[in-house]
């Protein structure tokens, strides 16, 4: 019955009373989210960038302490350096993969 109800009133709304509704439908989620700030993208790119730098240099101390303590052939430091890198940039990857997805689930939950 209200399924009925309202497609008979989307009918008789106006395009400018339709917009009007669509408009008023942004601002009520948008202040359900009023943490997400612009400091919340910063903090979040700050977090990301952490992720990344944070385990590119733990590779690459471990790298110098293995270089200082077992001298060999090879350089520790440039391998460790580049697997810590590498495990920053899936650990960051994970990261916005993870939010992407959250907010995609919020935008679908949202639209019906």
């Amino acid at each position: 019955m209200s399924e009925k109800l309202k497609i008979t009133r989307e009918k008789d709304q106006t395009p400018f009373s339709r917009e009007i509704g669509v408009k008023a439908a942004r601002k009520l989620r948008a202040q359900r989210h009023v943490n997400r700030t612009v400091w919340f993208g910063l903090g979040m790119m700050g977090l990301i960038g952490w992720s990344v730098v944070v385990p590119t240099l733990l590779g690459a101390a471990l790298g110098i302490w293995l270089d200082q303590h077992y001298p060999g052939g090879h350089a520790w430091t440039l391998a460790l350096l580049v697997v810590g890198l590498a495990i920053g940039c899936w650990n960051a990857w994970h990261w916005v993969t993870k939010e992407g997805k959250a907010i995609q689930e919020e935008q679908e939950e949202n639209d019906e």
